[in-house]
This record gives structure tokens, C-alpha cells and sequence, in this order.
């Protein structure tokens, strides 16, 4: 194996709808990666915004605009011996592509690495990759790439409406959509046309409704695969993965069927020869007996981002490295600290991953969701179960929800308008469908209208049924409080009426002591005053007695004397 010493990195170049920030993320894990193991790393991006231009994050960083002309300058001025394009999205393909198709990689003996140009090839155009899923036998929607309207009808005529139509070498489903009818697909044709830079749009046959399930791959030189993470797509087939609500593990899929879907990818990403890590879409039937390989992106993509956080395994820092030569066994997980890369992740926990909107700032927007992407971000929440994650997320979007429902913002929908958003998705339609279960609607109306698998809308009616017990409990709770405050209440006054009736007997017996005191002191009156009637009667007599006396004397005297 030839020495590499010498990388350059493309990033993403700005953050715009449809490419969320997580390609930044890859790419300076990427460039991390690489400086680890000695490389010389030249990183070129556009976007001053990011940590991913720092200038500690590569050993050379180039805030130049990611046009071929300019790249050719750089790399003509830094002679890299390899360019790492995976890193940078759909972006950082397109331009290695550009590169190849102007001979600039030949002209200076720049080896790709990740994903050569014969694999990003059959990876972006609908017809080199249908025939190499056919050369394995896996299956894949009719489809046909077109360069005219006209081309576009007449296939879509063929195959029968409704059709999605999707730009070739485009971010985020950028001009694309689902065309009803040929008006519709006139429509849409002539934007797609417009948007793709090869004028390319990918006329598919329809698979709407269809369950959407995603894996993250790796694969090194010696041949090495592992399923790093599964991840299901609540939103059916119809709406972008970018654009729907996603659970990690995969909640649905019977073991076995999950096992075809495993052997399918590991058995795509040798045929395409991909060294490092991609990102494999399917769809599969309500019936679960049918799938069709939907996409590959032969790159780490949004998908692996939330599946590095989701599962602790660093998706793009082992890609990086995986390029320049390592092999998984030879690669510490840095996470883990104990395991090779080779060893697959399991989760013994649920993640749910929920869009961002930007509805709020652009009110004017069609806030309805479909093939292209219109969120312009996403959060992340782990739980111990589906609901607890649900929840975790809701709160994180920071659009003022404290939960699903039950926290005194929930819109009051008729059913009129429950019945629509069902049908046409919005960005309420979680709350929606949460709404109409509180009205009574059944989980298989719900689920009929939704698409949605009605494990998840059984899972929402377990959020909406606590809140009721929540309530009833509440209830209750109120009506004991309001028990125990009357009787609170009632002992309170009793404890009065027995204070009351203790400071009367109080009063009373005080009064009583007065009034005996009173009595007494009358009777003590009424016996001094006969006591001293009686000695004023004994005094009389006594003067009386005394006078008697006196003049008996006196009587006698004159007797005597006379």
C-alpha cells in the first residue's frame, strides 16, 4: 500500500437548507483522524462559520470558495498526494467528480480516497446504480434518468402516476418532489432540470407509503463490514429523511426481516467497493414481505452524524481513518476504550431525532413536508423508552413545547383540519396526531391516514392516556386536598369552639368567684353592721343600765337625806 502523507479535506462549504450542519461535525473529526496518525491535513472550505475552520483543526486551512478552478490552484500550490471528498457531503462529491471529469486528478497523481469516482458514479446516477443492484440482485424501483420533460412524461405515462421526481447530484432533495399527474410533473421536471448540474432528473417509481429504514455501513480494505446503526423513519416513503421524525434502534422490523435488510447492505457496500463508511436507504412494504435498495450515499451523510451521537461509535473519525489504510481491527474505538472498530454497537436504549423548522421566521413558507428538505436543523434526545425520548426531544426544539401534550399550549383542532394535516403532513402533525387521539380517534384511522406504523401512534396514545390518568389523578389529588382542608378545617374549629367553651367556663367560674366574693363580703357587711347594731344596742343598755343605776342613787341619797 502506497504512503500517504499528504490529505486534503473538502468541507461542506456554507450551512444552507437541506445541508445541515452535521457535515462540519465529520469534517473536523476527519481532520482530527488524520492528524492523529501524522498526515499532513489541508482542509478547504468556504464557511468561516464553523469550528471546522479553526485554524488548530487542520495543519493548513483555505477559506476559499469550492469551485474546481480554485481547488485546482490549491492543490497545484500543495502538490496532496489524496483528496478525502466524503466528509463534505453531497458537496464534496460533486466537486471531486468535477475534478476527475477535468482531468485534475490525473494531472497531479491525486489518488481519492473513501469512494472512488466509478463508485460515486454508480452511487448518483439512477441508471449505473440500478444496474449494479441488478448485477447482485437486490431490487430497486423502476426508475429512469431523464434530461427532458418530454423524456419525463412519456416514462412517467409508462410506469403509471404518481412518479417521484428526483435532480441528480442535488442536497437535501433539492428540486425534487411527487407528481400526481403530468401537470404536476411538468412542474417539477422543468425546476429539477434546472437545479441538477449534469440537467439530470431521476423519474422513480412510487413507493409512497412504504416504511423507510436506514443502515450506517463500514467496510475497510481487508473486507471487513459492520452494521454500525439502524435507524426507522417514522414519516413513510414521501418525506425526506431530513425531514421526518427518526428512531434508533429500529423499532418495527421483525428480526428476520431485519437481517435481509443487514445482509442486503453489507452486500451492496462491497459490490460498490466503498472503503469507509455509507449510508443505505430501503423501503419496505406495509406487509413487510417486500424492500427495494431506495439510495446509497457513498459517504457519511446526516444520517451518520446521528448515528455516531446515538451510538458512541465515531462514524467519520473511523472513515478518516479507514481511507488512509487502517483496518477496523487495528482501530480503537475511543469511546468505548476497550473495543477494536470492528466490533458493532447495540443500544440498550431508545434516540429519537426530531427536525427543526424554520417556520416560525418564514411564515410564508408551504409548511407542508415532502421530498425536499425544509428544516434546517435537528435535535437529538435519549430515553430509557420511545415515549421518554419523544419527550425529551419535543422540549429541545426551542419552539416553546414542554411536551406532547398537556402543557397548556396545545392548538385546539377541528376535525377538519386533524383530517388534513394527516393526510398532508406538516410540521404539527406529531401534535396532531396526538390531538386526535384525545378526541377518541382510533389508532387505525390514524395510522390508515398518517402511513404511520401504528406502533408509534400506539406509543403516542401511551402519552396522551398518561396525560388523562395524569388528570384524573389530579382530580383526585384536588378532591383530597379539598377532603383533607374540610376536615382540616372542621378540627380547626372544634379546637375554637373547645377554646371558646374553656375561656366562658373560664369566664363563668371568674364571674362566679366575684360574685361569691361579692356575696361574702356582703354577709361580712351585714354581720359587722349587726355586730355593731348589737353593741350599740348593748351600749344603750348600758348607758341605760348605768342611768339606772345613777338615779337609783340619787334616789336613795335623797331619801336618806330627807
Amino acid at each position: 500500500m502506497e504512503t500517504i502523507e499528504k490529505v486534503m479535506v473538502f468541507g461542506s462549504g456554507p450551512i444552507v437548507i437541506g445541508q445541515a450542519a452535521e457535515f462540519d461535525f465529520s469534517g473536523s473529526q476527519a481532520c482530527k483522524a488524520l492528524k492523529e496518525e501524522g498526515i499532513y491535513t489541508i482542509l478547504v472550505n468556504s464557511n468561516p462559520a464553523t469550528i471546522q475552520t479553526d485554524t488548530d483543526m487542520a495543519d493548513k486551512v483555505y477559506l476559499e470558495p469550492l469551485h474546481p478552478t480554485i481547488v485546482e490552484k490549491i492543490i497545484e500550490k500543495e502538490r496532496p498526494d489524496a483528496i478525502l471528498p466524503t466528509m463534505g457531503g453531497q458537496t464534496g462529491l460533486n466537486l471531486a467528480l468535477e475534478l476527475h471529469r477535468r482531468g485534475i486528478l490525473d494531472k497531479y497523481g491525486i489518488k481519492l480516497l473513501g469512494s472512488n469516482i466509478k463508485t460515486i458514479e454508480i452511487a448518483e446516477d439512477r441508471e449505473l446504480f440500478a444496474e449494479a443492484m441488478n448485477e447482485i440482485n437486490e431490487p430497486v424501483t423502476k426508475c429512469k434518468a431523464v434530461n427532458s420533460v418530454d423524456e419525463a412524461v412519456e416514462f412517467a405515462e409508462e410506469i403509471g402516476y404518481p412518479v417521484i421526481v428526483r435532480p441528480a447530484f442535488t442536497l437535501g432533495g433539492t428540486g425534487g418532489g411527487i407528481a400526481h399527474n403530468k401537470e404536476e410533473l411538468i412542474e417539477i421536471a422543468s425546476k429539477g432540470l434546472k437545479y441538477s448540474i449534469i440537467h439530470q432528473v431521476l423519474i422513480d417509481e412510487s413507493v409512497l407509503g412504504w416504511k423507510e429504514f436506514e443502515l450506517e455501513v463500514m467496510r475497510d480494505r481487508k473486507d471487513t463490514c459492520i452494521i454500525v446503526c439502524g435507524m426507522e423513519n417514522i414519516d413513510p416513503m414521501g418525506i425526506h429523511t431530513g425531514e421526518s421524525i427518526v428512531v434508533s434502534p429500529i423499532q418495527t422490523l421483525p428480526d428476520e426481516f431485519y437481517q435481509k435488510l443487514r445482509n442486503a447492505a453489507i452486500k451492496i457496500i462491497r459490490h460498490l467497493g466503498i472503503e469507509g463508511g455509507c449510508n443505505i436507504q430501503f423501503a419496505v412494504n406495509k406487509e413487510m414481505t417486500e424492500y427495494r435498495v431506495i439510495e446509497v450515499n457513498p459517504r457519511v451523510s446526516r444520517s451518520s452524524a446521528l448515528a455516531s451521537k446515538a451510538t458512541g461509535y465515531p462514524i467519520a473519525r473511523i472513515a478518516a481513518k479507514i481511507a488512509i489504510g487502517k483496518t477496523l481491527d487495528e482501530i480503537l474505538n475511543d469511546v468505548a476504550k476497550e473495543t477494536p472498530a470492528s466490533f458493532e454497537p447495540t443500544l440498550d436504549y431508545v434516540v429519537v431525532k426530531i427536525p427543526r423548522w424554520p417556520f416560525d421566521k418564514f411564515k410564508t413558507v408551504d409548511k407542508r413536508l415532502g421530498t425536499s428538505m425544509k428544516s434546517t436543523g435537528e435535535v437529538m434526545a435519549i430515553g430509557r423508552s420511545f415515549e421518554e425520548a419523544l419527550q425529551k426531544a419535543i422540549r429541545s426544539l426551542d419552539i416553546g413545547r414542554f411536551g406532547l401534550i398537556g402543557d397548556g399550549k396545545d392548538k385546539d383542532y377541528s376535525d377538519e383540519e386533524i383530517e388534513d394535516i394527516l393526510k398532508n403532513p406538516t410540521d404539527e402533525r406529531i401534535f396532531v396526531i396526538a390531538k386526535a387521539l384525545e378526541k377518541g380517534w382510533s389508532v387505525e384511522r390514524i395510522a390508515e391516514l398518517t402511513n404511520i406504523d401504528e406502533f408509534f401512534i400506539k406509543k403516542i396514545k401511551n402519552i396522551v392516556d398518561m396525560k388523562k390518568e395524569l388528570e384524573k389523578l389530579k382530580e383526585d389529588e384536588e378532591y383530597r386536598l379539598q377532603q383533607e382542608k374540610a376536615e382540616k378545617r372542621k378540627q380547626e374549629q372544634e379546637e375554637i369552639n373547645k377554646y371558646e367553651e374553656q375561656q366562658r367556663q373560664k369566664e363563668e367560674a371568674e364571674q362566679q368567684r366575684l360574685i361569691e366574693i361579692e356575696e361574702q363580703e356582703k354577709q361580712k357587711q351585714k354581720e359587722l353592721a349587726e355586730q355593731g347594731q348589737k353593741e350599740q344596742e348593748e351600749q344603750k343598755l348600758k348607758e341605760e343600765e348605768i342611768i339606772y343605776k345613777t338615779n337609783g342613787i340619787s334616789f336613795y341619797r335623797l331619801f336618806l337625806f330627807t
